[in-house]
């Protein structure tokens, strides 16, 4: 790897053998990145992480002695430059919410492609944040309401800011919808999706995915009913 694009160092942690070996089998033969580690729960995890300094830690939720949230929330307190990825089979509001809060940089169910999983450990290392696009868009649909009434074309819609196809774009967006979906539903290339979100961000005045499907939300261009949807996928 050249000076510019150094190594990303990982520590794989999860209370079953065969999820640890899996994951870093999967992640080894990425000449950027290096397994430096395994650990079979969050106590043994927090002071590998202290010997090794990993760059990121991909870190099971559930596990026995401490479990993840817990060792991330010290993590996060004790070695902030450590950058945690929460991986879970359980994807429940509370648990993506807890891990969240506790200072992970990021919540993705075990399911998650390897591509995915290579392009997620590569932006929490960046130090933002990522959550899969089915996870991000039912949490917000939980917690994020429109105003009482909002049941009118968001102001920059009516407005004419943005184009048709700009809001078919952010209103897939918002019910969970990656690229690859987003082009399929629309018949259009992914190349064309990510300059209709570029454009949408800029008119938004948004800074990411996440910021978008919230003011999708707080408009009312999306509700909690028709949000929400269940696909998998990477960010924006």
């Amino acid at each position: 790897m050249s000076a510019e694009a150094p190594v990303i160092r990982i520590l794989v942690v999860d209370d079953q053998p065969l999820v640890r070996r899996g994951l870093s089998l999967i992640l080894s033969p990425d000449p950027s990145f290096e397994v430096v580690g395994e650990a079979e729960d969050g106590e043994q995890a927090v002071a590998l992480a202290h010997r090794l300094r990993p760059d990121v830690v991909v870190m099971d939720i559930r596990m026995p002695v401490l479990d993840g949230v817990a060792a991330t929330e010290q993590l996060a307190r004790t070695l902030p430059g450590c950058r945690v990825l929460a991986l879970s089979t359980f994807d429940m509001d509370e648990y993506v919410v807890a891990a969240l809060r506790a200072g992970a940089y990021g919540f993705l169910p075990k399911d998650v492609s390897p591509e995915d999983l290579g392009a997620a450990i590569r932006t929490v290392h960046t130090g933002e944040a990522v959550v899969a696009p089915r996870l991000l868009t039912r949490l917000i649909s939980a917690y994020v309401r429109a105003p009482l009434g909002a049941a009118q074309p968001p102001p920059a819609v009516t407005a004419g800011d943005l184009t048709p196809r700009e809001v078919e774009v952010w209103r897939l967006m918002a019910t969970g919808l990656d690229n690859a979906g987003i082009a399929r539903a629309m018949d259009i290339s992914q190349s064309t999706v990510k300059n209709h979100i570029t454009g949408l961000f800029g008119k938004l005045d948004v800074r990411d995915r996440a910021q978008a499907v919230i003011a999708a939300y707080e408009t009312g261009l999306v509700t909690a009913r028709t949000g929400g949807g269940d696909q998998a996928g990477g960010r924006g």
